[in-house]
Order: C-alpha cells, then structure tokens, then sequence
C-alpha cells in the first residue's frame, strides 16, 4: 500500500512537469532552497558534507528500491557482493565494509516481511530444503549457548556469514517470480563474473595497478600467503584466490550449460569463446582445488544429462585431461595443475592431512564442536591462546566438524545431499525446456561449490555464499515456474 502511494506521488509529479501545468519559474521557486541547502552544506563541511548529501540523494532512493522492488535489491545485493572487496582497497582498512553487505540482506528481509503482510503466502516454503536450513539455522543460533564457545563475540561475527546468510535462501525463493528474472540474474552473474576473469587476467598478464600493489604489500602474512614459488598468485576482484577461482570455475560451468539450450549461434559462439578464458584466469589463481572442479561437474553432468552426445564429449575431454595430466612440461601452471590430481606429491596436501588425523579425536570429543568462530580469524582475536585457535581447518567440512561437533557435520552433510537430491529430482520433472536447462546449471554449481569445500572453505566468502543460495532456492524456483506453467496451459485445453 505503502509502495502504491509513493508511486502515485511520482507518477502526479512527473506529469504535472511534462505536462507544462508546472512553469518553469514555480521550478526554479521549487528547487532555489534546495540549492542554497546543498552551497551551505559544501561551504561548511567540505567533503563529509558532500558525501553525506550524496548518502541522502543516492541512499534513500537505493534504500526505498530494495524494500519496495525486491529484484532490484537482489541485484544490488549480487553487484555489491561481486565488488565490495575490490571497491575496499581504495578505502581505509579499518572501515567496517562488510557492513553495507549486511545492511542490504537487512533491508531485503524487512521487505520480504513487509510483503508478506499483504500477501501472507507460506505456501512456496513448505519443501525439504526450506525445513533443513531452518534446522541449520536453528543449530546455528543454538552454538551461541556451546559451553566451549571461546566468545560469544565469536559466534556473532561467525554467524553472520555461515548462518545468518542462509536467510537470502527464503529471499531468493519467494522474490524470483518469473523466468525473464531468472534470465536477467544469470546475465547479471556471467557479466559480473567476465569482470572478475577481466581484472585477473589485466593482474597476470599488464601488472598490478598502484591500489592492488597497496593491497597486496600492505599485509606480511597475506603477501605470505599469496607470494609462492616466485609467483604472485591473482585474486582479482575477490578478497583470496580460493574465491577467485572457484567463481571462474562456476562461470564456465554456467556458460556449457547455457551453450546446450536452443539460442542463436552468436550467443553459443561468445559463451564458447567465455569457457576458456575462465578456466585460463582460473589458473592465475594458483588454487589447486579448483583443478578438479571442472572435471567433477563434466562427471556429473554425464551422469544427470545421460545421453550419447555428453557421454562421448566427457570422455572425450576426460582423455585429453589424462593427457595432461601426465605429460612433461616446464610450464609452472601446468605443473601446479598436475599435482591436483597427484596429491600425495603435494606438500601442503600431506600437512593437511595431518592437521585432520591430529583433529579427530577432539571431534569425536566434543559432540557439538568448539563453537563458532573459534577457529579462523575470529578465533586468533577473541581466543587467541586457546587449543583451536591455532589450528588451520582449511576444508569448509572440517571447520563444520570442528566448530560444530560431528553433530552439526551429520546436519550439514544432510543438507547439502537433500539440497542435491531435490535439484535432480526436479530436473527429471521438469518439462519447460529452458528452466530444465537452469536447474541442470543450479545442480553443478551447487555440487562444484561442495566437492570445493572439502580441500578449502568454498562457502564463508563473498559472492560464493550468496550465489550458493540462490542456487539452491533456484533448484525449487524452476519447478514451481514449470508447473505454474503446466497448469496454465491444462486450463487452456479445457477452455
């Protein structure tokens, strides 16, 4: 009601000044406070002022846009995740950036309330998926109360981004309504992703600007961390190459899939054109996890889409991957990429391994884990002496298990094979051939982002958490689409 009002106030204004009933002198009568409002503001408080006038004529629109049109506020929420790091490097370390990330999932979840009021429509929540994160989440906010919490400063700064998150799944779920919007969100998430694969590859091959060498340099432990064998490895856009290469993968994966739909042979020529050249910058990342990614979603491809075509093309590519598998070569890239598929070769592949085997026993331990947040960054901060604090969990599955007990990995694990089960599931009951398409994308990402989460964290950063969810609520947006569509087009026969 709220929102139809405001609009109506729009519409009479703007017709009243196209319609020349508003002379140009009461405009100027208009608008003659306002400028003399904004010189004072100027004058006075110099650059704060102006930024603060820019924060009211450019935020409260922004605001009242992601309350009152939930597609915009989901794309402003997909930009922002995509750019808010690389945005971050011209700004001070210390400000609190990740702020505006979480103010965005604020407002989308008071407007999705807000439409609930009017609307008071459960019905689209009542699947598998929607009760397992709500027990997930119910796990989440029960850690809070873990005796072994080091702090429940921890848990809050740890909840944010691997519990509270989850909540965008509803969000996706109940705002993507239409199959123009679903189109327009993948568009959004290549493009969004070229960037990312455009800024790796200036990074790699042109150098780094003076703000990323900043960036880099301004940490010892982080130029540590990303300095190896006399290459620096490329994070692009994203705050660690984990993220970086992982989303690449992602991307190329979303583009063969699109490549299999019934679209013109331009598009399938610069989505064949975009495969490569993610999977090349993927490499710049040094991340080795992200070596099998590719392979493993070709697998299991091969497995849900079942035909001769994809069979002999997985072999195909599965042969000339074995070719380079075990081929000489001096290239450094390839190497690294070698040894992903040889991991008992790999150093920090055996350390990791014995970090796990020296864990165990305090998993088997502790069935509810150590708390969130007591491993990680926000461990070293609030707990710093303590036994977890130190310890590296590097896979996403063992932090669950670490933090949450053995407890909340069954929870997750649970999860994430419902998650899937439901996605292949629909596909199968899927008859509209482009959401069949969409959902076959949803199910590779969301298994590529899980086989990731084992040799690192996949699913903690920016975008990756957000994308992973929109994923999963898209696996039940297509069928529900699809069957609207059924439905339609059965009373129409009957008409």
């Amino acid at each position: 009601m709220f929102k139809s009002q405001v609009n109506s106030s729009f519409k009479w204004f703007r017709k009243k000044v196209l319609s020349g009933k508003y002379a140009t002198l009461n405009l100027i009568l208009l608008l003659i406070p306002a400028a003399i409002f904004i010189s004072v503001v100027t004058a006075k408080a110099g650059i704060i002022g102006v930024a603060g006038l820019l924060v009211l004529i450019i935020g409260l629109p922004v605001l009242y846009g992601i309350i009152a049109y939930p597609e915009f506020g989901i794309a402003i929420l997909m930009i922002v995740a995509f750019l808010l790091n690389y945005a971050s490097e011209f700004l001070p370390p210390d400000l609190p950036t990740g702020v505006l990330l979480d103010g965005i999932t604020y407002l989308l979840i008071f407007g999705f309330f807000v439409k609930q009021k009017f609307e008071s429509n459960w019905e689209w929540f009542k699947n598998p998926i929607s009760y397992l994160v709500l027990a997930w989440l119910a796990y989440n906010f029960l850690e809070a109360a873990n005796p072994e919490s080091p702090s429940i400063l921890a848990w809050v700064y740890t909840v944010r981004t691997v519990g509270f998150i989850m909540l965008m799944y509803f969000i996706f779920l109940y705002q993507v309504r239409t199959i123009q919007y679903i189109r327009f969100l993948i568009k959004l998430w290549l493009a969004l992703a070229l960037i990312a694969a455009i800024s790796g590859f200036q990074q790699e091959n042109f150098g780094l600007m003076a703000f990323e060498k900043t960036w880099y340099y301004s940490d010892p432990l982080r130029l540590s961390f990303l300095f190896i064998n006399g290459h620096l490895r490329k994070v692009a856009i994203f705050p660690d190459p984990v993220t970086f290469s992982y989303n690449m993968v992602v991307a190329a994966i979303l583009c063969i899939c699109l490549m299999m739909m019934n679209i013109s042979r331009t598009k399938k020529i610069l989505l064949g054109c975009a495969i490569p050249f993610f999977l090349l910058v993927m490499l710049y990342s040094g991340t080795r996890g992200a070596y099998v990614l590719l392979p493993a979603a070709m697998m299991m491809l091969a497995i849900v889409k079942f035909n001769k075509k994809i069979i002999a093309g997985v072999l195909v590519a599965g042969f000339l991957l074995g070719v380079v598998i075990i081929m000489p070569t001096s290239n450094p890239y390839i190497k690294r990429f070698q040894t992903a598929f040889n991991p008992t070769e790999d150093a920090s592949f055996n350390v990791r391994a014995e970090n796990q085997k020296k864990i165990k026993p305090y998993i088997l331990s502790h069935p509810i884990g150590g708390g969130l947040g007591s491993v990680g960054i926000w461990g070293r901060r609030f707990a710093p002496n303590s036994y977890l604090a130190k310890f590296p969990p590097d896979s996403g599955y063992v932090r669950v298990a670490v933090e949450m007990g053995w407890i909340g990995l069954i929870l997750f694990c649970t999860l994430m094979f419902v998650i899937l089960y439901t996605g292949i599931n629909h596909y199968y009951l899927i008859k509209n051939p482009e959401l069949k398409t969409y959902c076959l994308a949803m199910i590779l990402v969301i298994f590529v982002f899980n086989v990731g989460n084992y040799p690192q964290q996949a699913l903690v950063q920016y975008p990756s958490n957000i994308l992973f969810y929109l994923a999963t609520a898209l696996l039940n947006v297509t069928i529900r689409l699809d069957r609207e569509e059924q439905e339609k087009a059965g009373k129409m026969l009957i008409n």
